[in-house]
């Protein structure tokens, strides 16, 4: 009977977040998956049906595009926050342990942030009145301040502001761990720092490396506000491009098909990430 008991009390326990689930993920999920399939109507947004011309404009050179430009400006991104992210946490990891935690609470107080912050932020840094323009005519570097957004270098700057917090904290738990006399070794062998990172350090980084760079992808694959704010409207992503469907342009289903098109992706992405992890311990 105790048995029982334990056994009941286990279940009790998982009623309140198997609830939780149900009402804000499983029912919205099922019914953004239903409208999807659902026919447009210009005065109801959507009337009941099933056809699949939603999911067939996903063949259309507007939304090949939209993807197109979704995933160059994520893995872009990715690719330039775990390009830093990789040195940086290896040096913050030889500071002391004080120091260590002084750069982790930085990061963690940016995590704090929200994406409408950051992208304000960032443009009234980028514009012409004010931050890096003037920094630079005072530099002598430019003759007059200029603004630096919109721009595809303003938008990747944002993502990798917003992705780099998370490169550094998925990688560094590998690199605290990692034994100090490895390289200690490889430099006693003749190699020089800069090639003993290379050929010892990354190499044994190789899964933790590619799964901070999928769950960077999956994160700023999301993106919303940034792309508006930071860029041009030829960089805008799919997730501006739902909201426009969805609300501009009065096509729910059309916006619910590429809602559901885009978690699945990013689901398959962490569910690799997953397998990453397991095949690691």
């Amino acid at each position: 009977m105790s048995a029982l008991s334990d056994r009941l009390k286990d279940h009790r326990v998982a009623v309140f977040p198997t609830l939780m689930l149900l009402v804000f993920f499983l029912i919205p999920f099922f019914i953004m998956f239903a409208v999807s399939f659902f026919s447009r109507d210009e005065g109801a947004f959507f009337a009941p049906a099933f056809e699949f011309s939603n999911y067939a404009r996903f063949m259309s050179p507007f939304f090949f595009k939209v993807l197109i430009t979704s995933i160059s400006l994520s893995a872009a991104a990715a690719v330039l926050s775990v390009s830093i992210a990789v040195p940086f946490t290896y040096f913050v990891t030889r500071m002391s342990s004080r120091a260590q935690s002084v750069v982790l609470v930085f990061l963690l107080s940016v995590l704090s942030l929200s994406e409408v912050i950051i992208g304000f932020a960032w443009s009234t840094l980028l514009s012409q009145t004010a931050g890096i323009g003037n920094l630079l005519v005072a530099l002598g570097i430019l003759e007059t301040s200029r603004s630096f957004t919109p721009s595809l270098g303003a938008l990747l700057l944002g993502l990798c502001y917003l992705g780099f917090p998370y490169a550094v904290l998925v990688i560094y738990p590998a690199l605290s761990r990692l034994d100090p006399e490895l390289p200690e070794a490889a430099r006693m062998l003749g190699a020089s720092p800069v090639r003993s990172f290379f050929n010892v350090i990354v190499p044994m980084l190789r899964n933790t490396i590619t799964g901070a760079l999928i769950l960077v992808f999956v994160f700023t694959l999301g993106a919303y506000l940034l792309p508006q704010v930071l860029g041009r409207p030829q960089h805008w992503t799919l997730s501006v491009h739902i909201t426009d469907q969805a609300i501009f342009q009065s096509n729910l289903p059309f916006a619910a098909a590429m809602a559901i098109f885009l978690m699945l992706v990013s689901l398959a992405l962490v569910g690799l990430s997953t397998l990453l992890g397991q095949k690691r311990t």
